[in-house]
């Protein structure tokens, strides 16, 4: 496989198939921490070049910016956010009646 070295990395040639697939190579998968299976974004910058981020699965994102040690799955964390907004918008409702009245 031919590849080319420049100042801004490692450079591949890879085919691309009729349904438009094309493989990214397992050194670069492996240097980029791309799992197989795995998932990848494909961002047009402003020079109009195509380029390949990856993209963490659900499971990397499990427990980010959690408060204690729960190990809850994150739709109870989320029904929990909610439930606590909704007390919260109640409350002040609540309020805003109370001086209405008085």
């Amino acid at each position: 496989m031919p590849s080319n070295t420049n100042g801004a990395g490692e450079e591949r040639i890879v085919s691309v198939t009729e349904k438009g697939q094309a493989t990214i190579p397992k050194r670069l998968r492996e240097k980029h921490g791309i799992p197989v299976p795995g998932r990848v974004k494909f961002v047009e910058n402003e020079a109009g070049e195509i380029v390949v981020r990856p993209v963490g699965s659900m499971r990397e994102f499990r427990g980010l910016e959690r408060d204690g040690e729960e190990e809850l799955p994150a739709t109870a964390v989320l029904r929990d956010e909610r439930e606590r907004d909704t007390r919260r918008s109640e409350a002040v409702v609540e309020k805003f009646d109370d001086e209405d009245a008085g």
